[in-house]
């Protein structure tokens, strides 16, 4: 859809004259016809109304204005931005700005007015030459959005030009014997005007023997020929000389003459004459030098010198002083004398003359017409202008990246180009007017595919062969946050020491983002929530840049175990995008708590205790039992118990087992023993380095007759509980059995919800589960009811639990460096369990157990329980099952054929862990 309108400066319609105005409406089938008859200024107004009300505005329009040359500078042009439908207020903002390839500086617009004005001198002369079309075409480009509008101005013909001859001088040698009406060309003026302008008009000065004929040729141009009137008598009148004047068509007229000498020749009665009046000749340009173009016949009937021929030429159009052709002056033959070129000048006029050698000579005179055919000799060029780069990765589709322009100076299907784009890329080449193109873009970009698109332009002619030329664009792809940061895990865990100092690092999180700058700088936070009932950010940071995660303070195995939270990582985007991950902190124990003892019976605690042993009593009678446990887990709970040496090397008739604390006869006692005996027992556990408690007990000997009544009750005692023990290895045995079966079904229920249950937020609880730690060599060191916290990403708070936690014998390195994989159990370890007579506690091992070799490690049932009870032999270890038991203990034996170790304390193993819950409650693993 295009809007045509043309406007002619300095030009007024004539009322008296009607004006037709064709108006084409946006459908092209349709258009409207204004006849204004001659009704004055009135017709006029209306006139102009009708044209400001058929503009409307489009996304590309033509516009076409006319102003004549050498017109001053300021004079009006056009009201462009009115005629473009553009508003003025919105020319600065948009960037309304005119261009042209050749003349930009020729016309200019005001863009306070939108006026389009002339900005300096043109000269159609120079602009176009003698072309009868002239016109500068203008881009006006407009932003915000793009668009460009065409507007040709026409430059109109002014008569600025005078006619003027190439030479000041013409001679024309006239025989006299030449007969009446013979006919002299003389060289025409030459008017670089065109139209009425260069219209010429000859007129000679007042002579007797000569009169001015003006002949007209083909294209309408005049060529002026003196015509004899009156024979001439080179005796009396040897020369003439008169002038010839040339006046053009336009208005004011302008002038020009010439000086014409006749030489009147003697007698050579018949002159030269061309077989015929003119020759036609076509050429293709860019022919080779020295090609033939034409052969010459002229002939002369006199004889002798005056029958014999000399050729010459003129060149008549263009004029130039630049000679193209030669001509040979015997022959007649005419030759290529340089390179012709279509694209300068398509057609040669050439006079010929023929001269004889008489006395005086002769001549004949003809022309020649070279036509010179299009050659496809001109490779296309390509214009790339007004590049909005680089292009946004979300730009819309169609939005336009560059203005593209074409042309070839050739001709006809030579001059037609043709466009294309590289394929397989997302632009496309969109034809917007004749040979000017916009390249858009055709589908969506993605800069982390591609982040540059290296474009070739081709255009390519229709000639045959087809010329082609080619235009680079480097289109860059501008980022877009559109990728979120992501971490290579959604979870990591990570094992730090307890008691770290202050500020260690523990870890150090890391994610990527595929954007580029800005958009892929990536900070990390923490997700702030409550620890229990702190902060968590009063236990950890991170670092905004580096990622690296920090402790705060010093962390307690013993009050935390597990710290589970999320780190955040967000890009500097905007808006800007995020993503987190979860870090597991497990808080390795330390030994870093001394066994401390617990009291046999009410008010002993802290103090010695005495007993009062019968002197009768047999090897292996369990006089005291002393009870200590330890706050630390793992090797640093393992307690071992060794009783020290008499003073003064004095052999004393007890012992203490290693891991029971349980301090029994060595041998039967006899007159010879000290009534007294002061044992010193050192608790001992086993972390590096071991700590240590010192135990005291006060052993009495007395002589059967008297505690007659102690000796009755404990006898009653001890028959009263083997009775009860027998009732209670068979509950035992049941309640283990039941409980056991009811552990295992719970387990595989609670595993099967948690892999089909969705991830909830990370809860951080505290409870009071029962912890019980287990050694290597597979002996209990102590139970203890403590308040521990838990941090778990998964389920309600766990306050119901009994947990024997596995913990790794560690040297104090930096908490960055805790052990990769925990130790396993010996795998030839032998278990037995047996039940001790005189339970004398409340507690019933109404309980069952898992028996876990470490993470990751295969669970084990609980070890059977025996019925009998047989005495604790050297190098077995028979641990309690709580604080205040003293007689039910499971019995452990160590290596293949369970062989007996008093010794030194066997090497430490990996923990071994048991998980207990009460009778009748729920059991549910640890997380």
């Amino acid at each position: 859809m295009y809007l045509q309108k043309r406007v002619t400066a300095h030009e007024i319609p004539q009322a008296s004259e009607p004006l037709k105005l064709t108006v084409p409406t946006q459908r092209p089938s349709f258009s409207a016809m204004v006849i204004i008859g001659p009704r004055g200024p009135g017709s006029q107004r209306l006139l102009l109304s009708l044209l400001l009300f058929a503009a409307w505005e489009v996304g590309s329009s033509q516009l076409h204005y006319s102003v004549y040359e050498e017109s001053k500078h300021g004079t009006f042009v056009g009201r462009i931005a009115q005629d473009l439908g553009l508003e003025l207020a919105e020319l600065v903002p948009r960037l309304f700005r005119v261009a042209s390839k050749t003349h930009g500086d020729l016309l200019e617009v005001n863009l306070q007015n939108g006026i389009l004005f002339v900005n300096s001198r043109i000269d159609r002369e120079e602009l176009c030459g003698r072309s009868a079309e002239c016109s500068i075409h203008l881009e006006v480009i407009v932003d915000r959005p793009l668009q460009v509008f065409h507007v040709d101005v026409e430059v109109k013909d002014i008569n600025d030009n005078p006619p003027v001859f190439r030479e000041r001088e013409q001679k024309v040698p006239v025989s006299e014997s030449a007969p009446l009406d013979s006919h002299f060309p003389l060289e025409g003026a030459s008017d670089a005007d065109i139209g009425v302008n260069s219209l010429l008009t000859y007129a000679l000065s007042l002579n007797e023997h000569f009169e001015l004929k003006i002949k007209t040729k083909k294209d309408k141009s005049v060529l002026p020929e003196l015509v004899l009137r009156k024979l001439l008598d080179r005796e009396q009148t040897p020369k003439l000389n008169f002038l010839l004047m040339v006046i053009d068509g336009g208005k004011p007229e302008l002038t020009g003459s010439v000086q014409i000498q006749i030489t009147v020749l003697d007698v050579n009665d018949n002159g030269p004459a061309f077989d015929k009046p003119s020759y036609r000749v076509v050429l293709s340009e860019n022919v080779q030098n020295d090609t033939r173009v034409i052969q010459l016949n002229a002939s002369d009937p006199d004889e002798g010198l005056n029958g014999e021929i000399s050729y010459g030429m003129k060149m008549i159009l263009p004029v130039s002083e630049k000679c193209m052709f030669s001509i040979n002056p015997d022959t007649g033959e005419i030759r290529i004398y340089g390179e012709l070129d279509f694209e300068e000048n398509n057609a040669y006029e050439i006079q010929v003359n023929a001269i004889d050698k008489g006395i005086p000579s002769m001549a004949g005179h003809s022309m020649v017409l070279v036509e010179v055919l299009d050659v496809n000799d001109n490779v296309p060029e390509v214009m790339i202008t007004s590049l909005s780069l680089p292009v946004q990765e979300d730009a819309q589709v169609g939005t336009v990246i560059a203005l593209i322009s074409v042309s070839d100076r050739d001709s006809g299907a030579n001059g037609q180009v043709f466009c294309s784009l590289t394929p397989h890329v997302p632009f496309k080449l969109v034809s917007t007017y004749k040979n000017y193109y916009s390249l858009v873009l055709d589908s969506a970009l993605d800069r982390e595919s591609v982040s540059a698109y290296e474009l070739v332009v081709t255009a390519r002619d229709g000639g045959s062969p087809s010329l082609w030329a080619t235009a680079s664009v480097s289109v860059g792809v501008a980022d877009v946050n559109d990728n979120a940061p992501a971490f290579a895990q959604p979870e990591y865990t990570v094992f730090v020491k307890e008691n770290n100092p202050p500020g260690c690092h523990i870890f150090t999180v890391s994610a990527r983002d595929a954007d580029a700058q800005e958009n892929a700088l990536v900070s990390y936070s923490l997700v702030e929530r409550r620890v229990g009932e702190r902060a968590l950010s009063s236990y950890v940071s991170v670092h905004a840049e580096s990622g690296k995660v920090y402790a705060l303070q010093p962390l307690d195995h013993e009050e935390l175990e597990l710290l589970q939270f999320q780190v955040s990582a967000r890009d500097a985007g905007v808006p800007p995008l995020g993503s987190n991950m979860t870090l597991q902190v497990f808080v390795l124990d330390e030994n870093d708590n001394a066994p401390a003892l617990l009291a046999t019976r009410a008010g002993s605690a802290g103090g010695a205790v005495s007993e009062l042993v019968p002197r009768s009593v047999g090897a292996g009678h369990v006089v005291a039992k002393v009870r200590a446990v330890d706050a630390d887990s793992g090797y640093n709970a393992w307690l071992s118990y060794e009783l020290q040496p008499a003073a003064g090397g004095a052999r004393i008739p007890f012992r203490v087992g290693l891991y029971t604390g349980e301090i029994s006869t060595t041998r039967i006692l006899d007159q010879a023993d000290a009534p007294r005996h002061r044992l010193l027992v050192l608790v001992k556990d086993h972390g590096e380095p071991a700590l240590t408690a010192t135990a005291t007990v006060l052993v009495s000997l007395v002589e059967n007759g008297q505690a007659p009544k102690v000796s009755s009750r404990a006898s009653v005692g001890a028959v009263g509980a083997e009775a009860a023990l027998v009732d209670i290895n068979v509950y035992l045995i049941i309640a283990i059995c039941a409980v056991s079966s009811l552990l295992v079904l719970t387990l595989l229920l609670y595993t099967a919800l948690r892999c089909s249950a969705p991830p909830t937020m990370s809860r951080c609880s505290s409870g009071k589960p029962t912890l019980v730690y287990s050694s290597a060599m597979g002996s209990w060191s102590y139970s203890q009811q403590r308040r521990q916290r838990v941090c778990s990403g998964e389920g309600p708070p766990k306050t119901d639990l009994m947990a024997f936690s596995p913990s790794l014998q560690l040297s104090r390195e930096d908490c960055l460096n805790p052990p990769s994989e925990p130790r396993q159990p010996n795998p030839d370890w032998r278990y037995s369990a047996s039940l001790r007579a005189g339970m004398h506690s409340s507690v019933h091992l109404e309980e069952a157990g898992i028996l876990r070799a470490g993470p990751g490690g295969p669970d084990q049932q609980w070890p059977t329980v025996s019925s009998a009870t047989p005495e604790p032999e050297a190098g077995e270890v028979s641990p309690p099952v709580g604080a205040g038991v003293n007689s039910n203990s499971w019995t452990f034996k160590y290596g293949p054929g369970n062989p007996k170790q008093s010794g030194p304390e066997p090497k430490k193993q990996t923990q071994v862990s048991f998980l207990l819950r009460r009778k009748g409650e729920a059991s549910q693993p640890r997380q």
